[in-house]
Order: structure tokens, then sequence, then C-alpha cells
């Protein structure tokens, strides 16, 4: 009996961190027979007919500050958001009625954005050329509604997926930016199969238990896999995948540490750059809790341990966005010409 067989043997099973085996990366057993193109397709066409009342994730909710206004396009329309001294949060077309300067240049004064140019000021009233707009913050992320892109019955806030309290975990959101439409970033997530193959610095282990069904009732992918901490020790769990709406894509612990954690993934279309083709922003919430006693002592460390996490998102998805954005390249572009098929807008969704 060797030395590794040993250890997991012995090896309290109340620990969360434990030992593992595993083959060297080109043995590990192959995914791509389980991995059915059709699966994925069809989850994404799913998750794409799903309301969203027209409410597109704008930022993180500490990016929105009472002290300096934040801008964001989505679906090619400049917006800007600020939050009062109260703490609510108020958004608005991000150019001025005036002559267009930008309003995520202005100053905020006595709760409302006072524009560099010439003035004029804006806030939670209408005015020639310049209204509000609906916004919501869960206290993670801030939403905002916007029906003439949306096009659907507009609803009085979005889905919120289930979360831990907010009280007793830690939260961090990581934002990055993609050549590709939501879509592509939806399918991406809706393949559990490339994990360890593509992230191997990451995950190790994977086995997906359950893929859907194509019912609503059974609508999700159950995974079962370890989350490398380093080396040959990680973190078993079990983990679903489902999408709440168009462009959301939520992963919870359902068994292991952390059961009721969750990863949320957010595509929000931003419009089409300047070479014609749509960028689309990863919002990405994590919101990490556990009942263990030393859970605390990690909430405490927040303020450390939230750069960290956005680092580690960021990494996932510097992969993921090669995916993505390969996703996008072929099904936009001419096989044969290498021209584009069709053409493309952002918010195509």
């Amino acid at each position: 009996m060797g030395f590794r067989h040993r250890l997991d043997r012995r090896w309290p099973e109340g620990w969360p961190i434990r030992p593992f085996g595993e083959p060297r990366w080109a043995a590990q057993r192959p995914t791509f027979a389980e991995c059915n193109p059709a699966v994925i397709d069809a989850a994404v066409e799913r998750a794409e007919a799903r309301p969203s009342g027209n409410w597109y994730m704008l930022a993180a909710s500490r990016q929105v500050r009472p002290d300096r206004p934040f801008g964001r396009s989505i679906g090619g329309r400049e917006l800007v958001a600020w939050r009062t001294r109260s703490g609510d949060v108020r958004a608005g077309p991000g150019v001025c009625p005036h002559l267009g300067a930008p309003l995520a240049e202005a100053r905020l004064d006595c709760d409302e954005l006072v524009c560099r140019w010439h003035g004029l000021r804006v806030g939670d009233r209408r005015r020639a050329g310049w209204s509000p707009l609906p916004v919501f913050d869960d206290g993670v992320l801030v939403w905002a509604r916007l029906d003439q892109l949306g096009g659907e019955p507009p609803t009085a806030q979005p889905t919120v997926p289930a979360r831990p309290r907010q009280s007793g975990s830690v939260d961090a959101v990581a934002t990055v930016i993609g050549v590709c439409e939501p879509a592509d970033v939806v399918a991406n997530r809706l393949d559990p199969w490339h994990g360890a193959w593509f992230h191997p610095y990451s995950f190790a282990r994977l086995k997906v238990l359950e893929a859907p069904l194509g019912t609503d009732v059974d609508d999700r992918f159950l995974v079962e896999v370890t989350f490398r901490l380093a080396g040959r020790w990680g973190v078993p769990v079990v983990a679903e995948f489902f999408c709440p709406g168009p462009r959301t894509v939520v992963m919870r612990i359902v068994e292991g540490e952390g059961v009721g954690s969750v990863v949320e993934t957010h595509a929000t279309p931003l419009g089409v750059g300047v070479d014609g083709r749509p960028r689309t922003a990863v919002i990405e919430a994590v919101v990490a809790a556990s009942e263990r006693a030393g859970f605390a002592v990690a909430r405490k460390a927040a303020g450390a341990l939230r750069p960290l996490i956005r680092r580690t998102a960021e990494r996932l998805w510097r992969d993921d966005l090669a995916y993505a954005e390969r996703r996008y390249l072929l099904r936009t572009t001419d096989p044969v010409r290498g021209t584009p098929a069709r053409s493309s807008e952002a918010g195509d969704d």
C-alpha cells in the first residue's frame, strides 16, 4: 500500500480539504463522447427563451459609488449610474442632452450629476432629452432595465438567484470583456465537460452526473468536481449549473464544503466595436459561505480575499473567453470563404 493510499484512508472524513490522486493530464478520461453539442445548444436555446423583464447586469454594487459616477454601454447605449448619499442607486442615459458630453465624467453634487461641459444637472426626474432608468441593487450587483433593448413585458425587478445571506458570506465580482455574444458565454458555462481539460490548474476529477433532459423541471447540469487548491490537495463538491434567465448561468454547491455558495455568470451585451464585431461583458459574482466556525475568520479578511477571488475568476475567464470567442467566430463565419456568414449585433440574445 503506497503512502498516498494510506494517507487517503487515514484522512479525517469531516475535513473539507482532501488529498487526491489523478492521472497525468493527457491520460485523464476523455469527455468528448459525453459532451454532446446538441445538449449544450438546446440548453442555450431554452435559456434564451426565458423572460428577463428587460433587466441587464450593469456592474458590481461596489462599483457604483457616491463620490463619482460609473459608466458602461449596454446594447450600444451609453449609461451612467451613481449612488446617493442615502445609498440608493440611480441610473440614466450616459449622454448629456445638451451637447452630448459623457455623463460618466460628470461631478456629483447633492445627489445629482452636474455636467462638466456646461453645468447641466440631471437626477431622479425626467427632463427634455433625458430620463432616469429603473435600477435594482441586490447588494452584490446592480441591474438596469432597458425596455427598448429587451422588447419584453417589463417586470418590477430582475430574477435574482437565491444566495447565502450577505451578512454571513464573502462576495467578490470580476468583469472581463470578450468579442462574442451573450449566447457564447452561456454556452461555455453550460459545457462542464471541459473543466478538468481546459482548466487543470483549478479543477480535477470532474464527472458530469446529470445533464438536462430538456424540461424546465430538470433543466440543470449536476457535476462532481474537486476544486484544486495546490498540487494534489483540493476540495471535492457536487455542484449544479442552471439558467434562471437568458443571460445568466448559476453554479451552486449542493454537496460538500460551502453548500449553498454560488457563482453567478452574467453576460451583458455592450455593443458593436469599431471592427464591427460585438462585445460582451462577463460579470461574474462569487458568493461563498460555510457553516464552519473558521469561516468567520475568512469573513473578517474579506477585503484581502476579494482581490484573490477576482484574480482567480479572471484567470479562468481568460481561457473561457477564448472558447466563447472561438464559438462566435465559427458560427458567424463562412467556413469556405472565411468571411462573415451574417451580420451580428450585440444584444441578439
